[in-house]
This record gives C-alpha cells, structure tokens and sequence, in this order.
C-alpha cells in the first residue's frame, strides 16, 4: 500500500472510532485513536527504532525534541508515525476535537514592488500603469467593505513595498478601517512592510509599532518569512531583509503587545535542514515573547507572541522561479512538513491546515497530522491566484469539510482563536 492510501486509511479509520466512541459515550483518547494496523504497514524494517522510541518518549513525556531528531523526523521517520506524534502535541494543545476556522478576506493595497522576489507572480514593477495598481485609503476601504458586505469578520491585508508610500498612509488605513469597520479584525501588515515602514520613515520598530497599536492594529500576518535561512533567502529574494530582521520584527512587535503569526514557505531552493532552522528560529523567538512553558493536559503558553503557524508550498506558475522549480512538492512532502512543525513547535499552540494552498482533500488529511485550525475561507484572494492557483470555498462548505474528517466546526472572529459559534 502506497503512502498516500496509508494516509486515507488512516484518516478513515481514525474518524469512523472516533465517532463510534462520540455516539457510545466514551471519553475519547485522541492519540490511541491511531489504528496499530496501519501504523504497522508502514514502520520500515530500516527505521531506526531506537531514536524513534527516544523521540516517542520524549514526545508523550511533553518534552522538547533537538534539532538533530527534528531533521530525523522530517527525512526519515514514517509519515504516520509523524501522525501519531503530532496529535499528541495537537491533543495537548488543544484538548477538544473541534477545529476552527474564520471567515477572512486577503485583499492588497498595492500590487507595485521593488523587492523583484523570484517566487512571486503578483508583483508588479512601479511605473507599470498597464497592470499595476496603488490604491487610496478611500478606494482601500471600499474593497474591503464589499468582503464586510459578505460576512468578513477578520480582513487580511497585504501589499507590495513602495518607497513611495509614506508612514501616514499605513497609518491612515488602520485608523479609517476602525471608523468604518468596528466590529471587523484588521490583521494588518507582514515584516516587509514594516521594515519599508523604517526605510520610509526613519523610525524604529518599537516607535513603529507603538504608533500603528495606537491607531488601532491588535495583530499582524507572519508573511515574509519565507524560510528563515539566509542561504535560501538570497537566492529566493535576495533584495528583501535577512531572517534576523524578519525576527527582530516580530519580537517588536511582541513588545508592543501585538501578536503575530508565523508562516514558511517550502518546496523550492531549501533543504530539510533550512526547514529545521526555520523552526527553530520560531520556538526561540517565542521562547523570549513568554511561551517557553511546555504546556500539560490542556494547558497551553501564556497569551504572547506568536498565536499560529502556517506553512503551505511553493507555487511555480508564472514567477521567475519556475524554471528553475517548475514542480509542486505535493500533498505528502506538506503532511510531513505540517506533523514536524507540530512537533517541534511545542510552544505555539496553533498549527493551520492550508486547505487554500494545497487543496481540499488534503487539508481534510492534515487535520490528522497535527492541526487544530483549517484557515480562513478567503473571500478575496489575489497572490496565489497570479500564481494559476485558484481555489475556493464557502463557510457552508468548510463546516461540511471540517465534520467529514471527524471533527467539530467552530468559527472564531479573528487570529486571537475567539470562538463566535459552533455547528
């Protein structure tokens, strides 16, 4: 039987006794629900027993693993014992089998940039009047409102980097979103922008966020990152900031009291290890924001730092890079990817299934490799889509995807995982 058959078994199997077990009555042990079976049909004869028995120990003792057996887990451990693994994690996290998910909307501001990032589609060079575009705060607002229109409660924005964009205007958009949109989230801005932000203004990252906090941000998209190895960076963008700036950002913003959100994105120049060095930057970085604390039977980190982390996979279509990378990783290589990161991210206590990035069917798979959340339903999207990646969904429908992997929809409001309603 091929990894992937394994995988829908698995998933299978794994919600039909969950759902018994619901119907019976039963307390349900989320990380016994893995059938033996099928964990059976795939332990190699080469695995290494003894360092996935270590790994395994530490993992049920709630202990940290290093960066030697995150790199083994992600090159050599079974794909469905990385399952069994990152449930753990997902089930110590967040005790419940329910899932969340936002109604959101990820519109642009600007599709001008001078970074010239060779994964991009989306970006157009200043001066293109042909296809770019630069919009007023007025013009700003009234696409977004057409998303409030339609039931957007968090609205993600994003743009290109500008230097003809002053302080003001970014400014000027978190004010008049509040005014129009009070009941609405802005989740604001990724670590790019800020640092053009600082090009454009001469602050520094504290005065920065100091002033957009007043004006009324509450969150910010982990966006730019990447991967956090400078050695992939520079072939990726190399005219964007260095990883330790991405992190000096972040850890500004936690300063503020403004929580953020992580995100890597893989499957084009890096190797595993650079994945490792990803997230190992993240777990120190929130180590410092105060979610250090490996948490207990239910108990998660203290409210800072970093609220989720989001991985999806490299899209080739139409960006520079695709020569050189012209193929997608697949769904297996982001299952393995998504279980290590749970794995290895014990102080973050939100793991999202890409459902957008990678498809439906197999963000319905991730939610048994670790993940609690299943994203937003992205009522707007416009990088991706230059990309030739085109997928859509509605709020009926992901509650519809949520219960058919064995699980119960719940909808929060915004990235601070407020629950609003449950189906």
């Amino acid at each position: 039987m091929s990894t992937p058959e394994l995988v829908t078994k698995a998933s299978e199997v794994m919600r039909a006794e969950r759902q018994r077990l619901q119907q019976d009555g039963a307390t349900v042990d989320p990380a016994a629900l893995l059938p033996g079976a099928v964990l059976a049909d795939l332990v190699e004869s080469g695995a290494d027993g003894v360092q996935l028995q270590t790994i395994r120990d530490k993992v049920n003792a709630g202990a940290r693993i290093t960066p030697q057996e995150g790199l083994w887990l992600l090159t050599q451990a079974p794909l469905i014992i990385l399952a069994e693994l990152a449930n753990t994690w997902r089930f110590r996290h967040n005790p419940d089998p329910r899932v969340t998910f936002v109604i959101d909307t990820n519109p642009n501001y600007t599709n001008y940039c001078d970074a010239d990032c060779l994964f991009c589609a989306f970006y157009r060079k200043p001066g293109d009047e042909e296809q770019g575009y630069a919009h007023s705060v007025d013009e700003l607002m009234g696409v977004i409102g057409r998303s409030v229109d339609l039931g957007a409660t968090t609205v993600l924005l994003q743009g290109g980097l500008l230097d003809a964009i002053p302080f003001d205007y970014y400014l000027d958009v978190v004010r008049e979103f509040k005014r129009r949109f009070p009941t609405v989230h802005p989740h604001l801005y990724s670590a790019p922008e800020i640092g053009k932000m600082r090009e454009v203004s001469g602050l520094s990252y504290d005065d920065i966020f100091a002033a957009l906090r007043e004006a009324g941000l509450e969150t910010m998209p982990g966006g730019g990152a990447e991967i956090l190895s400078d050695r992939v960076r520079m072939r990726l963008s190399p005219k964007k900031q260095s990883c330790q700036e991405w992190i000096e950002i972040h850890k500004a913003a936690h300063r503020q009291g403004i929580r953020t959100t992580a995100t890597m994105m893989y499957g084009h120049a890096e190797q595993p290890a650079d994945i490792i060095e990803h997230l190992e930057c993240l777990r120190r970085v929130q180590d410092e924001a105060g979610g250090s604390d490996v948490p207990v039977a239910g108990q998660v980190p203290s409210g800072a730092g970093f609220t989720a982390f989001i991985p999806w996979s490299y899209k080739p279509s139409h960006t520079p890079f695709e020569r050189q990378f012209p193929d997608e990783v697949g769904p297996t290589v982001y299952l393995r990817v998504l279980a290590v990161s749970r794995i290895y991210l014990d102080n973050i206590q939100h793991i999202q299934s890409s459902w957008f990035s990678e498809g439906k069917k197999a963000g319905q798979v991730a939610l048994h490799f670790g993940t609690d959340d299943f994203g937003g339903t992205l009522i707007e999207e416009n990088v991706l889509a230059e990309a030739a990646h085109h997928v859509k969904t509605t709020t009926e429908e992901t509650v519809q995807l949520i219960r058919e992997s064995g699980f119960e929809p719940a909808r929060r409001g915004t990235p601070l995982y407020d629950v609003v309603e449950t189906y």
